[in-house]
């Protein structure tokens, strides 16, 4: 009497636990999505997901009715929209701010000196010089044009000049140090070369940005496959519970056989309770990446639209061919590459700067001059005082430290770095070379091992059948079927993983060629 008692009641339990509708089994892969799904689906600007057990969005809407965003249209995004990508364009900007800012040490100066000194009712001097400083590029030169203007009882002889004043028009050239480069030259160079490190600099933050980003699309997607397996596995066990009581109540099973039953929904439900947290948890790290703006907006950050499903992964491979190809590629065009590249480029420039500073700092300055112009009354009709040979200025800076410790040690400290970044780059080739080929190596073994997995799952899925026809003829147990069962969910969970990790492997080879999944 009190094990009937206890049947009825496990009975009455089970039914109210497991009494919700039951959805068709999935069947086929969701369908493409538009690629303005995230501008179509509820997506909130600024709020963020909350923490509830995720599931599949509406179970009346099972994943086969739900729209993709797929991992191209994903890769688009963040490559338009994440702050990310946007702050490694700023980076050619900040380098092309430097150039102009190199380039300010060539700007003409215009400059003026005034002093004028009264003293006792006595005009001592009164002295102005203006003029025009023009640094030319090549060569570097400097073309002066000054005007000087000097009055005063006790005027230094040598500031006597013409009422008019003094025009002078002249040059200043560096005969030997600074004829081929000089401090300015080197500095507009260096940043030149400054632009295309940080081009570098752009593809490789752009590159590690989409390679985290792939690892996450990828890490939804098996989390969601994950759920959906897992989820089929609870609705398969739910129903064989209910038909395995409905035959309790009529006698025709043992009562024990609806315990066994009831411990299988218990435990699936169990996973399927993680495998949403798992899913709620993968959607927030996808999250992170994408990001809503305009060309002159700043990036408002979006969720992932819960009714949208992953694609499913391709079966991409690589051949050798194209291994090959993408070796090149990363011989040539590689970031790593490139940014040791520009930094030598730099040293060598600045080892040719530190090479003339070994010569002596001679500068030659010579000018033309001419009295000011005169009005028709004063003008004697003679250019005795005008611009011509005889009237000039010349003059010659000669400088040359004895010992040249300081420009010789610093010589030698820039030729042993550009000796070492000859051997980084050296060896950052190699290390290219060995990750692409490692890449590529693991890539073809997750292949193989996603070929072996699907056969794995059809065979177990062979058992599974064969083990329900014997069930149905009273030759097998509720416990091995179960336990099949669980089996092909372990075995079909685990071809999606082989699966997400060949696409995260996939995109792992393309950064490690110095590209990424987003341009390839």
């Amino acid at each position: 009497m009190h094990s009937c008692f206890w049947f009825w009641s496990l009975v009455l339990w089970s039914g109210s636990l497991c009494g919700q509708a039951i959805p068709a089994p999935i069947t086929r892969q969701p369908e493409p999505i538009p690629t303005d799904v995230l501008s179509r689906t509820a997506i909130s600007v600024s709020g963020t997901s909350t923490g509830t057990v995720a599931t599949l969005p509406a179970r009346a809407a099972t994943p086969n009715t739900l729209p993709v965003f797929t991992a191209d249209e994903f890769y688009q995004a963040v490559l338009q929209h994440n702050p990310i990508v946007r702050q490694a364009a700023l980076l050619n900007q900040e380098a092309q701010a430097q150039v102009q800012q190199a380039r300010g040490a060539f700007d003409p100066k215009l400059f003026t000196d005034y002093q004028k000194k009264n003293f006792g009712n006595t005009l001592y001097y009164d002295k102005w010089q203006s003029g025009l400083s023009v640094p030319v590029l090549p060569g570097g030169l400097d073309v002066k044009m000054t005007y000087d203007r000097s009055t005063g009882k006790y005027l230094n002889p040598e500031n006597f000049v013409p009422s008019t004043g003094l025009i002078g028009v002249g040059v200043s050239v560096p005969v030997t140090q600074g004829l081929f480069i000089d401090a300015r030259r080197n500095t507009l160079r260096q940043a030149q070369l400054a632009v295309d490190l940080a081009d570098a600099e752009r593809l490789s933050l752009i590159n590690k940005t989409l390679l985290e980003a792939a690892k996450a699309y990828w890490d939804w997607y098996m989390a969601f496959q994950q759920f959906r397996w897992i989820d089929q596995g609870y609705q398969l066990a739910q129903t064989r519970f209910v038909a395995v009581r409905q035959r309790a109540l009529i006698g025709d099973a043992a009562p024990i056989d609806t315990t066994e039953a009831l411990i299988t929904v218990q435990d699936r439900l169990v996973q399927l309770q993680q495998a949403g947290v798992s899913l709620q948890n993968a959607r927030l790290t996808l999250s992170t990446f994408l990001w809503s703006s305009t060309a002159e907006s700043t990036p408002q950050p979006i969720d992932l639209p819960p009714n949208v499903a992953p694609q499913a992964a391709p079966s991409d491979q690589i051949s050798q061919l194209q291994l090959q190809e993408l070796l090149s590629r990363a011989s040539e065009r590689h970031p790593e590459l490139l940014k040791l590249t520009s930094k030598q480029q730099q040293v060598t420039v600045e080892e040719r700067y530190r090479r003339a500073l070994l010569l002596p700092k001679v500068n030659l300055q010579a000018s033309l001059v001419s009295r000011g112009p005169l009005s028709e009354a004063s003008y004697d009709g003679t250019d005795y005082y005008g611009f011509q040979a005889d009237n000039h200025k010349i003059g010659v800076d000669l400088a040359f430290p004895l010992f040249l410790r300081a420009e010789r040690g610093k010589l030698r400290q820039v030729q042993l770095k550009n000796q070492q970044l000859g051997l980084e780059w050296q060896q950052t080739g190699r290390d290219i070379v060995n990750d692409v080929q490692c890449a590529w190596n693991e890539l073809s073994a997750l292949g193989q091992q996603i070929a072996t997995q699907q056969q794995t799952t059809t065979n177990q899925q062979v058992l599974v059948r064969a083990e329900l026809d014997k069930f149905q003829l009273g030759e097998s147990s509720l416990f091995l079927i179960n336990s099949r069962e669980t089996k092909l969910i372990d075995y079909q969970i685990k071809l999606e993983e082989l699966r997400s990790k060949h696409q995260k492997a996939l995109a792992n080879l393309w950064y490690a060629a110095g590209s990424n999944v987003g341009h390839r």
